[in-house]
């Protein structure tokens, strides 16, 4: 049933190891033996753009993060990337992010990269397989530790009406737009701690979800349009992890068992009280590097 949500993946990874090459159709059909029509006409259904859009906004999205990330020479950044010449590779900046390289460089500010798309998940792999394997037997014990987060800024968006990812991204927020706007912004995030992030906030009693990344308090940079900064005092919070675990058969029952020991654990056993006042709820999500964590903000009872 999800045989072509698994074929466009193997493209969409094929297209990202040959990026400093010219991806080709024809030997990628080959590969997955059909043929380069069928597989452009599926490539689009899945990922609502074409294999050359996409190959081209990857391309130059990697551009301006060697811009961004390195000393490299203009040229040299856009050979190393496939560009034929740097006047091409200027050319297609330009038109991608309406900033010329030499001028982005300089400042640094948001800019929408485009990133990797994602159209076969733990659902598809759960379905497909018939997945019914037991909770217990998928997760690893999962550690309860305090860890102490700095003063900060959070800069993303906060919607009242949500409280799960899912739905945050079912409420019309572009996810394109958005993660490819904070991965332009990754170089200011709060050191020691991952990049994009989400999580739960509180107002009047209700709960809302959140996305965005951490930046320190001293950060003055550009805030993009439709995302809002929050300065967050500095907390001890209690960090429930799961340490990394493969994505496509454990990701599910992982989240699961975190969050419900986050969600119904008593911090009074430690010593703690739950401490909502101007902080945030944060999520950790980075499977096989990192693995998955729930951190909740508490105070000394």
């Amino acid at each position: 049933m999800y045989e072509w949500n698994e074929m466009v993946q193997r493209m969409i990874d094929w297209v990202d190891e040959h990026l400093e090459e010219t991806p080709s159709l024809l030997t990628m059909s080959q590969q997955l033996g059909y043929s380069p029509h069928y597989c452009t006409k599926q490539f689009h259904a899945l990922t609502g753009m074409t294999l050359r859009d996409y190959v081209r906004m990857r391309r130059i999205s990697r551009v301006a993060l060697e811009l961004r990330d390195t000393d490299k020479r203009v040229l040299d950044i856009a050979i190393g990337c496939g560009f034929s010449s740097q006047e091409a590779m200027t050319r297609a900046f330009v038109k991608a992010f309406g900033i010329t390289p030499g001028a982005y460089r300089k400042s640094k500010r948001p800019i929408k990269l485009a990133v990797r798309q994602e159209v076969f998940s733990p659902y598809h792999f759960a379905m497909k397989e018939q997945w019914n394997m037991n909770l217990k037997s998928a997760i690893q014990h999962i550690e309860v530790k305090v860890e102490h987060i700095p003063a900060h800024q959070f800069i993303g968006i906060r919607d009242k009406e949500v409280s799960n990812y899912g739905s945050f991204w079912a409420n019309g927020h572009d996810c394109d737009e958005i993660c490819g706007t904070l991965e332009s912004m990754s170089g200011r995030t709060l050191i020691g701690q991952l990049g994009q992030t989400a999580g739960w906030f509180y107002e009047n009693g209700k709960k809302g979800y959140l996305y965005g990344i951490p930046v320190p308090v001293e950060d003055t940079g550009v805030i993009p349009d439709g995302m809002e900064c929050r300065l967050i005092p500095a907390s001890e919070y209690l960090v429930f992890f799961h340490p990394p675990y493969d994505y496509l058969k454990d990701n599910w029952p992982v989240m699961q068992a975190v969050e419900a020991l986050a969600w119904n654990f008593d911090p009074a056993s430690l010593g703690y009280a739950w401490d909502k006042d101007d902080k945030q709820d944060y999520q950790r999500h980075f499977p096989e590097g990192y693995g998955y964590a729930v951190l909740r903000p508490v105070k000394r009872i």
